[in-house]
């Protein structure tokens, strides 16, 4: 099983790309992040004719989550149990079971600044997040949290933990909350990277990508099960070249797992 996630930053810009992506990589499953579009808007009949089936929570031009799955989709959950709002609740998270395995698709909020409503905003919605994924795992045993978390783990995650002094993503706050996640019994896959850089994210402004300057801020979280059965994990940096790229690169995890092709559920 292929198990991949993207922060495309706008599925109607980046739809291209996509399609092209499917094409060259054929993931079976496909987290989407930032889509921006609503259900109703979402290009479900394109996908469909490239074999994917796609379950989504989207309600206007910002945030919107989704699941391209070509090994079917079943119990499909928008958002979860206590998530916090702003004050409503946004679309930041999707579920859905893919031949056999639970993934979770998330956009985590960014917080925007340490003294920022946001910022608590995004450490609430983080620990319902974790009794969310403690509700979902109790007897799941392959179980994929994907997404741009906006959180990078540790100092390695950065191109320069000087520079972001002070600033959201790095906080110990922020860390202790993907740290929890991890104490559900999950593993946080470190891909390998092209050109050995680690980093899934380059700010568009001045020039950053291609001066390396970026973080590693999409993470896929993993049961054991999962983590013991990857043959490869790596972040695609083609995906953030090129023509109109979102400013996240896709990370892929390829999995020796036997799939169990579910029938269509969301």
């Amino acid at each position: 099983m292929r198990i991949a996630t993207w922060n495309v930053n706008s599925l109607a810009v980046r739809m291209p790309r996509v399609v092209e992506w499917l094409g060259v990589a054929r993931p079976d499953v496909l987290c989407l992040q930032e889509t921006k579009v609503s259900d109703e808007q979402f290009p479900r009949a394109e996908l469909a004719a490239l074999g994917y089936e796609a379950a989504t929570h989207g309600t206007s031009q910002w945030n919107g989550v989704a699941i391209l799955s070509s090994l079917g989709l079943s119990d499909v959950r928008r958002g979860f149990a206590g998530e916090p709002g702003t004050p409503e609740v946004e679309a930041r998270a999707i579920a859905a079971t893919c031949g056999g395995v639970r993934v979770w698709s998330l956009y985590v909020p960014n917080g925007r600044t340490v003294d920022s409503p946001h910022f608590a905003y995004k450490l609430a919605w983080l620990r319902a997040l974790h009794d969310a994924l403690a509700a979902d795992s109790d007897g799941t045993p392959h179980l994929a949290v994907c997404g741009d978390f906006n959180v990078a783990p540790d100092d390695n995650d950065v191109w320069d933990p000087a520079a972001f002094v002070g600033s959201t993503h790095v906080t110990e706050d922020e860390r202790s909350a993907v740290a929890a996640l991890l104490d559900l019994g999950l593993v946080d896959l470190r891909p390998r990277a092209m050109k050995g850089l680690p980093f899934t994210y380059w700010d568009y402004r001045a020039g950053n990508f291609h001066r390396g300057l970026g973080m590693r801020i999409d993470l896929v979280l993993v049961t054991r099960s999962i983590a013991a059965a990857v043959t490869d994990a790596y972040i695609d940096r083609e995906t953030r070249k090129g023509k109109l790229p979102s400013d996240h690169a896709a990370v892929v995890v390829d999995v020796d797992l036997p799939v169990a092709v579910a029938s269509v559920g969301g």
